[in-house]
Order: structure tokens, then C-alpha cells, then sequence
């Protein structure tokens, strides 16, 4: 076998098998959001559930304690999507006033929910992030659970129905039409 050959089967491999998002331990549909007692801020608004192509907004109040000692925080949100991919985390650019914190994002299509977490960097340079090694989750108003299924408050009569019209491929839909194209290269390759 050769070294095509090998990375093409690699990639079909890769391909085929199935990619799915989990919003941690949680329950389908159920938020994942900060105990207050447990982290230096608290959630003042954030948008929930998250609708396809609709704003979805989060603003932070930081503690007396973390502000006064010069803590600043650091943002990132993660958007998934119902078909099992997960965007890669983002950094926000936070808009600050005082002790808040204001960060937004539109979703796409067919999201699933939008994952958050904060790190909190303390005036010596070290941090810490909230929640630790996980998300918070704010669920979509419709979203596609592999385990448990479809639901949300959009769901209605077998489909998501947000009161937005908006287009979106898919991303296993395009690794699938890149390993097709792929295929069928090697086939060609053989004749």
C-alpha cells in the first residue's frame, strides 16, 4: 500500500465516523450555568434558550473583591450545531463598563447551543477558568440531541420553526463531499 493510498483510506476513515458535540453532563435542553458562590462574578443577563440568526447576549458582573484587586476576565464562546460540530472556541472582544463585561454573538442555522466559559487572570499573571476544563451551555430554542433527539421550544410538527429563513451547510455534509471528491480521484488514478 502506498503513502496515497494510506492517507486516503486515513481520511475516509476519519470521515465516516461519527463526530458528536456534548454540552457536558447536562441534560438535553437544561442550561449549564455558574454557581454564584463558586465563581468571582455573576451572570446578569444572558439570552436563553439561543435562536438561530438571532443575537444572543451574556453580560458579567465582577465581584467587588476580583475588581478591586485588579482581576481582568477573558471571554470565549463555542458555537455547535445540531449535525455534531462544534466551531473552534473564539475569544470575545468584551465590551467593559466599570465591573461589566458585554459580549455577543449571532448563531447559525441549525446550532445546538452555545457553549461559554471566563478566565480570570489575577494581577500576579496566573488564572483561573470558570468552569473548570468544561462549558456553560445556553441551549438552542430548537436543537437535535443524538440521545435523547429533537426538542427545544421551536420544535414544532417535525422541524425547527425559529421565524428565520437562513441557509447553512453543514459541516459533515462538506468533509463528506471532500472525501467523495477524494474517492473518486483515487478511482480515476487507478483507470
Amino acid at each position: 500500500m502506498n503513502l496515497y493510498n494510506a492517507l486516503l483510506s486515513v481520511f475516509i476513515v476519519l470521515m465516516i465516523t461519527p463526530m458528536s458535540a456534548t454540552a457536558s453532563d447536562a441534560a438535553a435542553g437544561e442550561d449549564v450555568s455558574p454557581s454564584d458562590e463558586d465563581v468571582p462574578f455573576s451572570v446578569a443577563t444572558r439570552t436563553t434558550p439561543s435562536t438561530d440568526g438571532q443575537t444572543w447576549e451574556l453580560s458579567l458582573v465582577m465581584d467587588d473583591d476580583a475588581y478591586e484587586n485588579g482581576t481582568t476576565f477573558e471571554i470565549t464562546t463555542q458555537v455547535c450545531t445540531n449535525n455534531g460540530v462544534c466551531d473552534p472556541p473564539v475569544l470575545m472582544e468584551a465590551t467593559i463598563d466599570d465591573k461589566m463585561q458585554y459580549v455577543s454573538l449571532t448563531p447559525p442555522s441549525d446550532h445546538t447551543y452555545v457553549n461559554w466559559r471566563v478566565k480570570a487572570i489575577y494581577s500576579d499573571d496566573t488564572y483561573t477558568n470558570f468552569p473548570s476544563g468544561d462549558w456553560y451551555t445556553t441551549w438552542s430554542s430548537c436543537y437535535f440531541q443524538q440521545d435523547s433527539g429533537w426538542g427545544g421550544v421551536d420544535y414544532k410538527d417535525g422541524k425547527c420553526d425559529t421565524g428565520t429563513e437562513s441557509e447553512s451547510i453543514p459541516g459533515f455534509s462538506v468533509l463528506l463531499a471532500g472525501a467523495s471528491v477524494m474517492i473518486a480521484a483515487a478511482i480515476n488514478r487507478r483507470d
